[in-house]
């Protein structure tokens, strides 16, 4: 199962439009807030299914803003990351992925990608596609083989 992961789109249709292009053969496409308008506009191009959470930015939105989600026989907690204070570190998700049970912890907001194994949890967050503050717009490929996870950060 291949999942693909973006946030922090902030309507940039552009990049929207070309990772719709890329991820064709991605099986879940995980939006994590910050225009969920755009994870709308995804999700009627794109084949197969699609979770999206919303954002500090996604005022008036019907939608959740985390998520617990089994994927693949994997664990995920799928948020924004903002409720949980992420700009100042990871703790507040450890805490929360500990108490869970969760393998996978997916969130954006801070529009800087990382990818981080910690006490058997993975934190992946796959930057922004609008305006990266790493110096690049991005998103995360996460295949998922079994009980093998390996997320690969792709570069738009």
């Amino acid at each position: 199962m291949i999942l693909a992961i973006v946030s922090d789109t902030h309507m940039n249709l552009y990049n929207v439009k070309k990772v719709l292009k890329d991820i064709e053969k991605a099986d879940v496409l995980i939006h994590l807030g910050d225009n969920v308008e755009d994870a709308v506009y995804m999700s009627q191009y794109f084949r197969g299914r699609t979770i999206y959470v919303a954002g500090n930015c996604d005022y008036g939105i019907k939608a959740k803003s985390e998520v617990i989600e089994e994927l693949g026989g994997i664990k995920f907690l799928i948020a924004h990351g903002h409720k949980y204070g992420v700009k100042g570190g990871l703790e507040n998700l450890k805490s929360k992925a500990l108490k869970e049970g969760i393998q996978v912890v997916l969130y954006g907001h801070t529009h800087i990608s990382s990818l981080k194994f910690d006490d058997g949890i993975w934190f992946i967050n796959p930057g922004s596609l609008s305006c990266g503050r790493d110096g690049a717009e991005s998103y995360v490929l996460l295949s998922l083989e079994n009980t093998r996870i390996t997320p690969e950060l792709i570069i738009v």
